[in-house]
């Protein structure tokens, strides 16, 4: 599993694709937070919250990105195969690319950790931070990409067509995303609106980011997690039948 791991890691940034996802990253993230109307210094709030609002967002795309070419592209050059009769566990090999995506999502966010400090520099008195929420929101913001990577992996699982394996974890991650917190709102799940807008991401995603680490958003973190990971490996193991 190390050595599946350090080669994902390895193609990553041995290619563009490790580099472009995080230079699109920060670049995106930087125009809406220092240069669009609404940024943090015409707002003149020294907190992240217009970082935390956009990310997500952005990550919708990114995250897809990072996670198509995993399985599809082992499909298409035919070592897919190869792969999973080697002697090494499916979950292993779902692990093995699900952590080195995690890394590069990482890798993309611990940049963003000098608007933290920019902002306590020009706060006004300095130090004029929540640093509480704005913990809690990184913490947020990865939990938030874990999900959209076993979405990745497993759309990815799906085909061997990298861009047929992007649009769909797009998709997915839209449904995740925002489709529960629209249905929610409808007057049809009137009845049972809370349990609707609970199976989405946004409403754990938000509680998180205020700062307070609530054992029931961990626990909807780690389930979608485990249940894209365990569809993923579902997938694996029929191609042995």
């Amino acid at each position: 599993m190390i050595a599946l791991f350090r080669k994902e890691i390895n193609s990553f940034f041995s290619s563009l694709t490790g580099y472009i996802v995080i230079i699109i990253f920060l670049v995106v993230n930087s125009i809406f937070f220092w240069m669009v109307p609404g940024n943090v210094l015409d707002n003149g709030y020294a907190d992240m919250r217009i970082f935390f609002e956009n990310a997500p967002y952005i990550f919708l795309v990114l995250v897809p990105a990072v996670t198509m070419r995993s399985f599809a592209e082992e499909k298409s050059i035919g070592t897919l195969e190869s792969l999973i009769t080697k002697p090494i566990s499916e979950t292993r090999i779902i692990l093995a690319k699900y952590f080195a995506s995690l890394v590069l999502v990482f890798f993309a966010i611990l940049p963003t950790i000098t608007y933290l400090i920019t902002i306590y520099f020009i706060g006004n008195p300095v130090g004029n931070v929540d640093t509480g929420a704005a913990i809690g929101s990184y913490i947020g913001l990865l939990l938030l990409a874990s999900i959209y990577i076993s979405i990745g992996l497993f759309a990815s699982s799906l085909t061997d067509n990298q861009i047929v394996a992007l649009l769909l974890s797009v998709a997915l991650c839209v449904i995740m995303t925002e489709v529960f917190n629209i249905l929610g709102g409808l007057e049809f799940f009137k009845a049972f609106n809370l349990l609707v807008l609970e199976m989405g991401i946004l409403p754990h995603y938000i509680s998180i980011s205020r700062g307070v680490i609530d054992s029931r958003d961990v626990i909807y973190f780690l389930s979608a997690n485990l249940f894209f990971l365990l569809c993923t490996k579902t997938v694996l193991q029929k191609r042995k039948w």
